[in-house]
């Protein structure tokens, strides 16, 4: 059974995490992830879960304490946003390194500087080789469906690593919209008891988490946390598929709307996916065969099931709502080029900046990126690769 309501992304998440009942949340507030921690602490105090609910002085010790917790056996949360993300890098590499399966609602936001409070994807594609899993959602229902699979997957035994559930600030965490909760029963009961094979309070297999790893064994551990991402697509969609028997949504590696016979399409994260969605059906209803797909799970990346969707499509620009720096493109772009190299050679690809510090991001502005990928196709002439949509030159 599930019930309507309405909330806003943040709100949605806070009431995922109720009704998980997590053993600690340890939290610091940032702009725009505060009214996590914010709506949970409020369930804390009201007797509505018995979670041990830390709040720190800096997201560095946010994280610290989750690790703490983690390592002691214990499900563990916590919410944060660009600089705080920043804050915690150093401890991100441990968590993941330490394989301790923390949940993370992480609401993307412009990384300083300059500071901005805004949204763009900066912060979380900035820690994407850290060694977490990532998981994008374009819209609240996702947002707290994400959260509750979230847990699922990083628990699992063949997987053990830690996940950011990712969405975007404002635009996401504080719009309220229509959405379908779960019976919180039904979420005990998909998600389960934790608990860990290894901990520190474990006294029969006495453990260390986290010591030092010279030349004898540094490498070795690092192939192991590359094999649990590698395991970590197949329970990705092991876990959605068993959601979807709950619940009735559908959830994979990414998103493809109308891609069946799509000569050009864009490939996008979050929620300007919906606006690219609109945009697509007025350029249906003129005959123009444009398509979607919206990436779900960042990391693990799906490279073979990407270039096999893309590989009908004559052209397609890649969407980053961040910048790489590297003067050839952003972090999107660079994953699906690559994943199209070797796999699905000779489509014309071109990459778009777009949306930085919150710049809005109009249908007339996705129109003109599939005007440009339908001269592409009639021209053969691919042009500049690495563009900039909606700043002033």
């Amino acid at each position: 059974m599930s019930k309507r309501d309405r909330l806003s992304g943040n709100e949605a998440v806070s009431v995922a995490m109720r009704q998980i009942n997590p053993d600690v949340v340890a939290a610091f507030p940032i702009t725009p992830s505060t009214e996590v921690p914010q709506y949970f602490a409020s369930f804390v105090a009201n007797g509505m879960v018995d979670t041990e609910f830390v709040p720190v002085e800096s997201e560095h010790s946010a994280m610290s304490a989750c690790i703490g917790a983690q390592a002691a056996g214990a499900r563990t949360m916590t919410a944060t946003s660009a600089n705080g993300l920043a804050l915690m890098w150093e401890m991100l590499y441990i968590a993941a390194s330490s394989k301790l399966p923390i949940t993370l609602a992480a609401v993307n936001r412009a990384l300083s500087g300059p500071i901005n409070i805004n949204n763009d994807h900066s912060d979380t594609m900035g820690a994407r080789d850290s060694g977490w899993i990532q998981i994008y959602g374009e819209n609240n229902q996702e947002a707290y469906d994400n959260f509750i699979q979230a847990v699922r997957i990083g628990e699992h035994p063949d997987v053990m690593l830690p996940v950011m559930d990712c969405y975007d600030g404002f635009i996401t965490s504080h719009a309220v919209e229509n959405i379908e909760l779960l019976d919180d029963d039904a979420v005990k009961k998909f998600v389960g008891e934790y608990n860990p094979g290894e901990s520190l309070l474990n006294r029969k297999n006495p453990i260390s988490v986290g010591p030092l790893d010279t030349v004898t064994h540094y490498f070795e551990h690092k192939r192991i946390q590359a094999e649990a991402m590698k395991n970590a697509k197949q329970v990705i969609l092991d876990v959605a598929e068993e959601f979807e028997k709950l619940t009735g949504r559908k959830y994979g590696l990414f998103e493809e709307y109308m891609m069946d016979d799509a000569e050009v399409a864009i490939v996008i994260i979050n929620s300007t996916a919906g606006t690219a969605k609109e945009t697509i059906k007025g350029l249906r209803a003129k005959g123009i065969k444009a398509g979607l797909i919206k990436i779900r799970v960042f990391r693990p990346f799906p490279v073979e099931e990407i270039a096999k969707a893309l590989s009908k499509v004559k052209a397609v620009a890649i969407m980053d709502k961040c910048d790489g720096f590297n003067a050839a493109g952003g972090p999107l772009f660079n994953e699906v080029t690559s994943a199209l190299y070797g796999r699905a050679d000779g489509i014309k690809a071109i990459n778009y900046i777009y949306g930085l510090g919150g710049r809005d991001v109009s249908v007339q502005d996705i129109a003109t990126v599939y005007d440009r990928l339908l001269d592409i196709v009639n021209t053969g002439n691919i042009g500049e690769v690495y563009n900039y949509l909606g700043v002033r030159e």
